[in-house]
């Protein structure tokens, strides 16, 4: 069994629209989305749900008999969520340090419901996805916890694939997504901005060992920009397994709620198509 993260420094790249191919693509496996904070690739995938679990989140309260108002918890919170010894659970990470730091213990760390997460089935086989609800955190928690039962499910299921749509970024749930597996695609565009990510979330594919390929999408909006993405995979040896081109197609697949490769036979599916070809043989 292996496992693909398709991921990308910035949201808007096109990651889902490629994952969604992948999926309709590749044969026995199972599909999770890892981005929890704005899951979307069931839009494409329509699946019916068969199972549906709460996720618990906690953030820290303040016992105001016990506190002694000593400050050290204030200190100690990088997130600034402690003012004037009371909590904001807006700002609150959950990350528990002021109720180690607590000399009187005066801090305990409540649970509350977070989210959801789901199992689910689909024409293209399972898919385990979540949501977590409005302002919430923990999602690096609850991206190991999808993949954890995507995992039991295909080694149930002898499933070949696990193929995994990613969140956009750096932060702990891109490190959770990328955790354990085979092959990282990093999905890009021809901008500053685009660039500029790239850079940022190849550096924490390398850190962790990933072996990371690269694909441009619309590359040909700006043939400047995309040959300074191949300067820059060419200098730190990544391999560029795909170039898309844009195309209004794909916007009318996302209409239609299908994946593009199922959509039209185009330029666009037949890339998509070479570019999977290309990382079964790597798996």
């Amino acid at each position: 069994m292996k496992q693909i993260v398709i991921i990308s420094g910035k949201g808007g790249t096109g990651k889902t629209v490629i994952t969604a191919s992948f999926a309709a693509l590749a044969k026995n496996k199972v599909m999770v989305d890892c981005d929890v904070d704005a899951a979307d690739l069931y839009l494409l995938l329509h699946p019916e749900i068969k199972e549906t679990y709460g996720f618990t989140g906690r953030v820290a309260k303040i016992d105001e008999d016990k506190c002694i108002q000593c400050g050290k918890c204030q200190e100690v919170c990088r997130f600034e969520a402690i003012n004037n010894f009371i909590v904001d659970p807006i700002s609150c990470e959950g990350c528990g340090v002021c109720s180690y730091i607590c000399p009187q213990e005066a801090i305990k760390m409540k649970q509350h419901p977070a989210g959801n997460w789901f199992i689910s089935e689909t024409k293209y086989g399972p898919l385990i996805f979540a949501k977590l609800g409005i302002a919430e955190e923990n999602s690096g928690k609850l991206v190991s916890l999808v993949k954890q039962k995507a995992k039991e499910i295909a080694q149930n299921q002898k499933r070949n694939f696990i193929i995994i749509d990613g969140p956009p970024g750096i932060g702990c749930p891109v490190i959770a997504s990328l955790s354990g597996v085979d092959i990282a695609l990093i999905v890009t565009e021809p901008t500053l901005s685009g660039i500029h990510d790239l850079e940022r979330v190849a550096k924490v594919s390398y850190h962790f060992g990933i072996k990371t390929r690269v694909c441009i999408n619309k590359y040909d909006l700006n043939l400047k920009m995309s040959q300074n993405i191949k300067d820059f995979c060419q200098t730190h040896n990544i391999e560029i397994i795909g170039e898309v081109p844009f195309d209004i197609v794909v916007t009318k697949a996302l209409t239609m709620g299908k994946p593009v490769v199922e959509y039209s036979d185009n330029e666009v599916s037949s890339r998509i198509k070479k570019m999977w070809e290309k990382l079964e043989i790597t798996l």
